[in-house]
């Protein structure tokens, strides 16, 4: 079949080709969801995935590179002007979390940023103020502090599982919003990031994990029985948003059923949210709102 000078058979490249016409159709829908707020909330509220296909592999890494860069640009500028970031990553098993944690190090001088992922406290640490091991890692000027999972285990994994009791769970969600706001007020920059994936994606991502050799080490008891208490996760979850969703410490929720595109929308939203020097806007323009949204 004859090609065109793009690679592509002259059938593709065809104004009334039915591919190219579903896939025109498809972006034109998308392009009015993202103005219409009703459709947005629905998005957000019902889990549905806006996407019918995964983005490509050339976008994404295009679009990666462009958005590293601009990660280095504002690294810069933190160092330069003594700032203080905390990122925090959240979400159930499985979404997505460490891989877009990766792809914010990847490039990144790691003098000047450093992931936390606390282990289960030790017999000392249980003895301790609950967020006083957390305290202790926050950064220091001109440094960038990734936490995977944080804090909020307590109002996650801690409440479902019954690792903390009803007391510990309330003074919880009381001193975390009075904490973060003191923490803001002294000048950390705090973002706060929760992956949102569906019952049927987790499945089939924890599914992977158990028979992939090299992944298997990422599967927990803990991981197999939060699949079980799907609907408990998601109580304890908007429980947390309504205490813990504030003007100084919003959450801001991914969409990570693909995960190319939720690494690329976090990036996005975090190097578009602050003004650093030399800022490509186009690279770090606004984030899609299909991905990403407010509780």
């Amino acid at each position: 079949m004859a090609t065109g000078k793009d690679g592509k058979t002259q059938s593709e490249t065809k104004p009334g080709n039915p591919g190219n016409r579903a896939s025109a159709e498809a972006r034109q829908r998308q392009a009015e969801m993202r103005h219409d707020p009703a459709v947005l909330r629905h998005l957000f509220e019902s889990g549905d995935y806006p996407y019918k296909s995964p983005m490509e592999r050339e976008t994404y890494e295009k679009q990666k590179r462009d958005l590293q860069i601009e990660l280095l640009k504002l690294q810069r500028w933190v160092k330069d002007t003594g700032q203080r970031i905390v990122i925090v990553f959240e979400g159930r098993d499985a979404a997505g979390k460490g891989g877009a944690i990766r792809r914010f190090m990847e490039n990144m001088n790691p003098r000047g940023a450093r992931v936390v992922a606390l282990d289960k406290p030790n017999d000392r640490e249980q003895g301790q103020w609950y967020f006083q091991r957390y305290v202790a890692e926050l950064p220091t000027r001109g440094e960038i502090v990734l936490f995977d999972r944080s804090w909020y285990n307590r109002a996650g994994v801690e409440r479902v599982m019954g690792f903390c009791d009803e007391a510990e769970y309330r003074e919880f969600l009381r001193e975390a919003p009075e904490l973060e706001r003191m923490w803001v007020r002294s000048g950390i920059r705090l973002f706060k990031y929760w992956f949102s994936v569906n019952r049927d994606e987790q499945a089939k991502r924890l599914h992977g994990r158990e028979i992939n050799p090299l992944k298997r080490w990422k599967l927990s008891p803990m991981d197999r029985e939060s699949v079980k208490r799907w609907d408990a996760y998601t109580e304890a979850k908007e429980t947390m948003f309504f205490h813990t969703h504030t003007a100084d410490a919003p959450w801001t929720i991914i969409k990570a059923s693909d995960k190319k595109r939720a690494r690329i929308a976090v990036i996005r939203h975090f190097v578009h949210s602050l003004d650093y020097p030399g800022k490509n806007t186009r690279a770090a323009k606004s984030p899609d709102p299909l991905i990403v949204g407010s509780w």
